[in-house]
């Protein structure tokens, strides 16, 4: 089943399969359909398809074909969910199989149809109870989420009839429950894959710690109760053969009990196939098992883009890597423990370095501790792991099942240990914000250095990996390249969905970035690291200038770790004489970052690219007398060509007022950022007279507990003439302009607003 490339000893004694050549083609196409190049990849299709054609290349011809058909796959099921998302937002009831048990109070996951479509909902629900893996109907209000469908309101019918694994499934988070008390969230993470009680704190420091990916089932998990299982059942005496399928079936109900996530099936499917290479003593390569077990997008398409997976594949692949060059370089030297251990942290060590792009781009941070933490967490969780699953195994004999979680407590606390003491190295964990050029050129360097790993002449990919690595790492620094004209001459104003706050980000001609406020903050994240850095760093550019409104935490709550990442220029303030606890940090940011801060005033202006920033308030007299922040918000005015955007921050009538009165000459506008989240303390129907906008935009999360935005607002605004956007329903909203006309872009729409008027300063 393994095809060699032209040069014998390019891939050496790990030459890849066929078989992965062909998961490799697919998965690309994939990912290039669902990242929106998909032209691009049929594109190199073609040019691959000729390029073996001369050649009579028939395996080159396939494996391009391959790459086409999962981008035209992708494309085709990108089109079929947009459908399918909107048929389901526009029903008011659905048919729906509940993920845990529902009552009143109860934030429940549920798969839900109308009929013609299938997907996920989240569910408040308000009213009616019904067991995990429940069939029901549910009616309520729908909202659209960053998540899929959310259900607010949610009514639950009577339960008729269900699933028995999500039964089976919750039976045992309850008898987890029961039998390890204060251990017992930690241990649903770990064997039935279920963090929701998992606090914040708690995943911040695995994460900082690098061995966050251990707090859910992957195949790490799923491989060592495999191995505890073949165990038990060769000590039981059981023929190797009847040791072996038992060992599958085991594992396979273990993973159909935990529903299956993709981590946890392919390394299923790679026990499976390594199981079978064992019964029929028919040696098989792992990167033709990996391949196997990586083909769940086969099934599921949308597969490819779930963070769990792609971390597991490339993982294995790290470890595949590093086990042939361990075999190269560790065996022949070494032996004994020193082999052995020197194994082990060659494996760490690589898998860190394969995994460090993906985990970059996708978290925002870099664990330099990770190699160390996981080379120690991992026997802990070797041992772990196996009794925790046979304390649920004997839960039927409850002093038994307590005898063996209490003797797994120590092991909990060496693990909590484990990633406490790593989260608390100083400099262990770095704050990153990657462009898609620098993230595409570390992936290359990771890439080359896997083939660098199993090759018997690694010398060529050895040069590719530190090119790319050092253009990852010089790319950033460089001066702006794109220059004027490399975005064309449009001004863009992207106002970020993060939920429940504010980040309205300001894209100059050039590609300059100008943010104003940066979202909200939680315990152990904001959405400066979790959003609006990646939302930034995908699309390119510096960022210029910050702006904050006001220090409530929904607008400042990421500001810290933006400054600390982006180096703006300057940060702008109105300077509200009340403190918040994030507004501190993020001035202790600007000065560490050396970001220049300053109070800005009534008539203060920048320019930046030909696009006009005013301040039209806080005014320092208004707001000596005030004690809600809200009114104090620094509001602005932007101006490209003829076309006028307004941002209000959170400014209520009372700061409407002053602004009728001192500014009005600067108030219309053909976009508003709506004020407060459309609260009905903002917008008044003489303010909204004298912006007079086209489109409104409101900021706001879905199923948020303020009942934002007002209705009455909705319909004020409406009223006004204004079309009306929430980042609830629509997601991130872009407004273009080349300085006379209005392009509007949300979701996966895009259309032209007609501009009643054109407004000059």
């Amino acid at each position: 089943m393994s095809c060699r490339t032209g040069d014998p000893g390019e891939l050496g004694e790990a030459e890849m399969p066929l078989i992965a050549r062909a998961a490799i083609a697919i998965i690309a196409g994939l990912l290039a359909g669902y990242g929106g190049v998909a032209a691009g990849a049929l594109g190199v299709a073609c040019a691959a398809c000729c390029a073996a054609w001369l050649r009579r290349d028939v395996t080159t011809a396939a494996l391009a074909a391959l790459l086409a058909a999962g981008a035209l796959v992708a494309v085709g099921d990108d089109a079929r969910r947009r459908s399918c998302d909107a048929s389901l937002l526009n029903a008011h009831s659905w048919s729906a199989e509940l993920e845990a048990a529902a009552a009143p109070g109860a934030f429940v996951q549920a798969s839900v149809s109308n009929g013609d479509c299938t997907g996920r909902a989240a569910l408040s629900v308000v009213a009616g109870r019904a067991p995990a893996g429940a069939h029901v109907r549910v009616s309520g209000d729908p909202v659209k989420s960053d998540r899929g469908l959310g259900v607010r309101h949610a009514r639950i019918g009577a339960p008729r009839g269900g699933s028995v694994l999500l039964s089976l499934r919750a039976r045992a988070g309850e008898r987890i429950d029961r039998i390890f008390g204060s251990d017992a969230p930690m241990v649903r993470a770990l064997l039935i894959a279920d963090t929701h009680a998992l606090s914040p704190e708690l995943k911040d420091r695995y994460a900082a710690a690098g061995i966050i990916h251990m707090l859910s089932i992957s195949g790490l998990h799923v491989g060592i109760i495999a191995a505890a299982m073949e165990l038990l059942f060769v000590a039981a005496r059981l023929p190797r053969r009847a040791a072996y399928v038992a060992t599958l079936i085991v594992t396979a109900m273990y993973v159909a009990l935990i529903g299956a996530p993709a981590p946890a099936l392919r390394s299923g499917v790679m026990l499976a196939v390594a199981t079978s290479s064992r019964i029929l003593q028919r040696p098989t390569s792992p990167w033709a098992a990996l391949a196997l077990g990586a083909m769940i997008p086969l099934v599921y398409p949308r597969t490819v883009m779930e963070v769990g997976w792609q971390l597991s594949v490339i993982g294995i692949a790290g470890l595949i890597a590093s086990g042939a060059l361990a075999r190269r370089w560790i065996a022949p030297r070494l032996e004994g423990w020193r082999a052995h251990c020197c194994t082990l942290l060659l494996a760490s060590v690589v898998a860190s370095l394969v995994s460090a792009p993906l985990v970059t781009w996708k978290f925002g941070r870099l664990s330099l501790i990770a190699p160390a933490s996981n080379l120690a967490a991992t026997p802990v969780v070797a041992l772990l792991q196996p009794a925790i699953f046979l304390a649920l195994i004997c839960a039927p004999i409850e002093p038994l099942a307590r005898f063996i979680a209490g003797a797994a407590h120590p092991l909990l606390v060496l693990f909590d240990g484990i990633a406490s003491t790593g989260a608390s190295v100083p400099h262990g964990v770095l704050t990153v914000a990657p462009t898609l050029t620098g993230a595409a050129f570390a992936g290359l360097a990771t890439g080359s250095l896997v083939v660098a790993c199993v090759s018997y002449f690694p010398a060529r990919a050895l040069l590719v990996s530190a090119a790319a690595f050092t253009a990852a790492l010089w790319l950033p620094i460089l001066p702006d390249a794109g220059g004027e004209g490399a975005r064309g001459a449009a001004f863009e104003m992207h106002v970020i969905d993060v939920g429940q706050g504010d980040a309205v980000a300001l894209r100059t001609p050039r590609g300059h970035w100008l943010l104003v406020d940066a979202g909200r903050a939680w315990r152990g994240g904001d959405a400066g690291r979790g959003t609006v850095i990646p939302y930034l760093r995908r699309r390119g550019g510096d960022l210029r200038l910050f702006v904050l409104s006001h220090p409530h935490s929904d607008h400042v709550g990421g500001a810290a770790t933006v400054l600390r990442s982006l180096h703006p220029a300057e940060y702008w303030d109105g300077a509200f004489a009340g403190t918040s606890e994030p507004y501190r940090e993020s001035l202790e940011a600007a000065r560490d970052a050396r970001v220049l801060w300053e109070r800005v005033h009534p008539g203060d202006s920048l320019v930046v690219d030909g696009v006009v920033l005013r301040v039209l308030a806080p005014d320092s007299v208004w707001m000596s007398a005030l004690a809600d922040p809200n009114e104090a918000s620094v509001v602005l005015l932007i101006r490209y060509g003829t076309v006028r955007f307004l941002l209000m921050g959170d400014a209520e009538r009372g700061e409407e007022q002053w602004l009728m009165e001192h500014e009005r000459a600067f108030l219309a506008a053909d976009v508003l950022k709506v004020g407060h989240h459309g609260s009905r303390t903002s917008s008044g129907s003489d303010f909204l007279d004298a912006v007079s906008p086209e489109l409104a935009v409101i900021s706001v999360g879905a199923g948020n507990s303020y009942g934002h935005p007002d209705s009455g607002v909705v319909r004020s605004l409406a009223g006004h003439g204004a079309t009306v956007l929430r980042t609830d329903r629509v997601g991130s909203v872009v407004v273009r302009t080349d300085g006379r006309s209005l392009e509007v872009e949300e979701g996966d729409d895009r259309w032209t607003l007609s501009r009643g008027s054109v407004r000059r300063w």
